[in-house]
């Protein structure tokens, strides 16, 4: 805890007192970089208690729910109140329906409104009488690198071959003049991204949501998912780096980024400089598709199952109704407090490292109220941590009847007694399900070019992911190059209260 404190009193001190960070010299970082490492960790107090908020020492303080989130509700409403306030409807026969002849750019063309997206992208000083490219021009801009060109760089995509006057397509639909040379700059976009309070990148997620949940990808029966992937930067060798008690902090170019294992993978190497983007995803349970709807993005270095409550708090924020997550072994609710404070539940495959408690069956699930027991227990709810058990045997049918306490308490815990038992009616399938979130993640890096990250901050790169994650749904709601499924699935219960009716 004390070593996250001491990166997080760094981090804050260089970003205050050398506000053009990325200007310097790499020299220069260096030497100011061990500097105030060194100089802070001689006079650190490591007897004191740390009392830094949790979302500080994780390095995801700019990415909490905050006043200005407008809800899946809310949004909805501000959609409503846009449309009846407009005093003239504008034909369909406008220019974009003669120059788009993309399939795809075509239905996100009509879907976005630009006097919604200059609302929610407006500044306070926001000006667009004197403006010759208002903020939906850049988001468009956006939209059409990560839809149609992700494999290329932001320099290559702001020039003649793809924003010249004889690309009328790509100009109209970024709203662009035919009849003059402007064209957008890779600079101009960099800050644009720079620009995008994480506030604002919520609510544009929100308004993609709405027309998400609307375009009825999502059947009845969803299943909600949370996994992470890596995402690499060019900041491999640090500036500086301090051994404290055989672990190391390090300070890299990028200032919020650090290193942390990877997970396994045969191709790549153990350790990964970067961050994590711990993503929220949605699954629909009769096709197996899954869909990202909110990530958080966190420095490499910090365990998975600290950003679980975060994450569930900003889905909520949003207004995303959440029952049951399921996820791997690396989130857990081990306190079951995420389910206190939110009322999700959460869904891991048993960890090995759990036993089972004793007078239990491991391969059926069955609850036995002592080693002399012949009748499995009935499962009766859970309260306050604890699954509670009763007898199921029929009176007289048990000769250990007038003996026995006849009901059994068991402790909630990481293994097959979690919140919802291992052995409840399809919760395995739910675990099955699980795997299908890694998807999302290929798209993402695959599909919307979220696979080289070129910029070196957070801000910025957490603004490239929620642009992707926008595209990726565009794509999906779109239908261009949906693939037929033949995955088939039943409906999965939220509560284990429904097993019993």
């Amino acid at each position: 805890m004390h070593l996250k404190d001491i990166k997080l009193i760094v981090r804050k001190q260089l970003k205050k007192q050398f506000p053009n960070w990325k200007r310097l010299t790499r020299k220069e970082k260096k030497e100011i970089a061990k500097k105030v490492l060194s100089e802070l960790v001689a006079d650190y107090d490591f007897k004191q208690t740390v009392t830094a908020p949790k979302e500080d020492l994780l390095g995801i303080e700019q990415q909490m729910p905050s006043k200005g989130i407008i809800n899946l509700n809310a949004m909805s409403h501000l959609i409503d109140t846009v449309d009846k306030n407009r005093i003239i409807k504008l034909s369909n026969c406008k220019r974009s329906a003669i120059y788009i002849k993309d399939k795809e750019l075509q239905f996100v063309d009509e879907l976005l409104d630009d006097r919604i997206l200059n609302r929610l992208l407006a500044n306070e000083g926001y000006t667009p009488a004197k403006r010759d490219l208002f903020p939906n021009n850049f988001f468009r801009a956006e939209l059409l690198k990560a839809i149609k060109y992700p494999e290329i760089s932001y320099r290559k995509f702001c020039t003649e071959e793809y924003l010249g006057l004889d690309r009328k397509q790509n100009r109209v639909f970024i709203g662009l003049p035919l009849n003059k040379k402007d064209m957008i700059d890779h600079t101009q976009l960099s800050k644009f991204r720079s620009s995008i309070s994480f506030v604002q990148q919520v609510n544009l997620l929100v308004y993609i949501l709405h027309h998400f949940f609307q375009s009825g990808l999502l059947g009845e029966n969803q299943l909600h998912a949370i996994d992470s992937t890596e995402l690499v930067n060019d900041c491999k060798i640090p500036l500086a780096t301090l051994n404290i008690n055989g672990k190391k902090i390090r300070i890299y170019s990028d200032i919020d980024s650090d290193c942390g294992k990877r997970r396994n993978k045969r191709d790549k190497s153990t350790y990964v400089i970067g961050y994590r983007l711990h993503t929220l995803t949605a699954i629909d349970v009769k096709s197996g598709q899954s869909f990202p709807l909110v990530s958080l993005l966190a420095p490499a270095n910090h365990h998975d199952s600290h950003f679980l409550p975060f994450l569930v708090n900003l889905a909520q924020a949003m207004g995303i109704d959440l029952k049951l997550i399921t996820a791997d072994e690396a989130y857990h609710d081990k306190d079951g407090s995420l389910f206190a404070e939110t009322g999700v539940i959460l869904t891991t495959p048993p960890s090995a490292k759990v036993l089972a408690p004793e007078h239990t069956d491991t391969a059926t699930g069955d609850v036995f109220c002592h080693a002399q027991c012949d009748f499995p227990m009935l499962h009766v709810g859970v309260e306050n941590q604890m699954h509670e058990y009763k007898c199921n045997a029929a009176a007289g049918e048990c000769m250990f009847s007038g003996k026995c306490p006849r009901y059994r308490l068991l402790p909630v815990d990481g293994g097959f007694f979690q919140h919802i038992p291992h052995y409840t009616d399809l919760i395995q399938e739910a675990h099955d399900l699980r795997k299908n979130c890694e998807r999302p993640f290929n798209l993402l890096k695959n599909q919307a070019g979220l696979e080289t990250v070129r910029v070196r901050s957070q801000h910025a790169t957490m603004a490239r992911c929620t642009l992707s994650s926008i595209a990726v749904l565009l794509i999906k709601m779109a239908g261009q190059r949906k693939k037929k499924s033949t995955v088939k699935s039943r409906q999965l219960p939220l509560y284990p209260e429904q097993k019993a009716a």
